[in-house]
């Protein structure tokens, strides 16, 4: 009962394996496995893990369900199968009885081999590092098995329903989790850990203006939460200014927010810290930014959807189109190195200063301009899969109150692709997978994908 069931990535074959003895493991920030790693460190037993691979769809769902400290996957599993996870044990392993597949093994707990490259959720092809590996032990299954396995690639993909039914079976719990808290969302379009949007309530002083206080409370509780704790970007407006007010509306609620927010006061970093292990905009592995914008009170501005017909910037600058109400979306240079880059947007600001952007709090700076502003899938994954907070943002009317920064003009995010980012799977990834062998002939998937598996 105290195992942890997990979600992860196996790599059987390629890098520094030696071929049916050993398997790569990808460990994930936040994730048990790390901190079991660290218990069986500190002792001599062997690490055996058992790889488990198809049986019931309860046991996919409760190996990625965000379930609180301390509640087994396993009994959660048994939950939603109407009975209990049925196992037995095979020289000190644990065996699933309703796998199509077990692999048992022992991971090297000092010892690490390199690991990927994968295509991965975010869409985007992440890069090979050094993991741990586990030595195979034994390889079971049933007759006639399955090997079930998922297509990875930009959202909506693989994830993406496991993402919409967790979000409807923790929505009642929400409250009792993170009190004060009416709703959030971790958009999948932007590969949910880059961007979350919350609802909150503000009701520390009623009796005087209103300004971001609760809601900054109930925001740094889910950046210290769980699985939460991986978002990158997080929004959060107050919900008594808009009761009607909706994270999955994403026009309705940016209209929202940029309306009211004060880029003086209304935007707090915290740097160094740790991102997902899949995101590759921070500094290093797991090693990046993160950004908390908070808003509440009425509206303090009027938005724009066009723009003058006599806007327009230097050469380097293409084309500079709005996206939605309050939002700007600047075509811009391939991106070169970060101390060329900011002196290059130094300029730019310099340049906005001079022209009327009071309608558009919100700018953002990317590679292909139609692109971006196509529809809000392109517009959120693109803005927040490929900008790190602390490094890539960036404002006119820069100033630092003490230790807080902030802008009294447009806020501006460079969401250009960077030398070290991941490539993206779609345009950078060259190979193809045949599956006729996996799928009949004239069926729904039968053909070439053009992705990772």
């Amino acid at each position: 009962m105290e195992s942890n069931l997990g979600m992860y990535r196996i790599q059987l074959s390629g890098n520094a394996y030696q071929l049916n003895e050993e398997i790569g493991l990808h460990y994930q920030i936040h994730r048990g496995i790390g901190v079991h790693h660290q218990l069986y460190n500190q002792s001599d037993e062997e690490f055996k893990v058992s790889i488990f691979v198809g049986g019931l769809p309860s046991h996919a769902l409760s190996a990625i369900f965000p379930l609180p400290e301390g509640l087994s996957e396993l009994t959660f599993a048994g939950m939603l199968a109407g009975r209990k996870f049925g196992y037995y044990r095979y020289d000190g392993w644990i065996v699933s009885a309703d796998a199509d597949f077990c692999i048992l093994g022992t991971v090297q707990k000092k010892d690490l081999k390199p690991e990927g490259p994968f295509g991965d959720h975010l869409g985007y092809y992440s890069l090979e590092h050094p993991f741990p590996y586990m030595k195979i032990h034994k390889v079971f299954h049933k007759k006639d098995p399955i090997w079930h396995f998922t297509v990875v690639g930009r959202p909506p993909q693989e994830d993406s329903s496991f993402g919409y039914l967790i979000h409807q079976l923790v929505e009642a719990l929400t409250p009792g989790e993170f009190p004060g808290l009416k709703q959030i969302h971790a958009v999948d379009v932007s590969g949910v850990h880059p961007l979350l949007l919350a609802i909150g309530s503000e009701r520390y002083m009623p009796f005087r203006d209103k300004k971001p206080e609760e809601i900054l409370a109930i925001a740094n509780r889910i950046i210290g939460s769980g699985q939460t704790s991986l978002a990158k970007y997080l929004f959060i407006a107050d919900g008594n200014d808009q009761p009607l007010l909706d994270t999955y509306d994403f026009s309705n609620y940016f209209r929202h927010i940029l309306e009211r927010v004060d880029w003086r006061r209304d935007i707090h970093f915290q740097t160094n810290t740790t991102i997902d292990t899949l995101d590759y905009s921070g500094t290093g592995l797991n090693s990046g930014s993160k950004v908390i914008i908070a808003c509440a009170g009425p509206s303090i501005r009027n938005l724009k959807n066009n723009l003058p017909t006599d806007f327009v910037l230097s050469k380097k600058w293409p084309s500079v189109k709005p996206m939605d109400n309050g939002i700007l979306c600047i075509e811009g240079p391939k991106y070169t190195d970060l101390s060329t880059e900011q002196e290059i947007i130094t300029e730019l600001i310099k340049e906005l200063e001079t022209k009327n952007t009071e309608g558009f709090p919100l700018i953002v700076l990317c590679d292909d301009v139609d692109f971006t502003i196509a529809n809000w899938a392109n517009f959120l994954w693109v803005s927040f899969t490929r900008s790190n907070p602390s490094h890539d943002i960036r404002g006119v009317g820069e100033q630092y109150t003490y230790k807080h920064w902030g802008c009294t003009g447009s806020l501006i995010i460079d969401a250009r692709k960077k030398p070290h980012h991941a490539p993206e799977l779609e345009k950078d990834l060259k190979t193809t997978l045949k599956v006729d062998k996996l799928f009949s002939k004239g069926g729904p998937l039968y053909g070439t994908i053009p992705t990772s598996i």
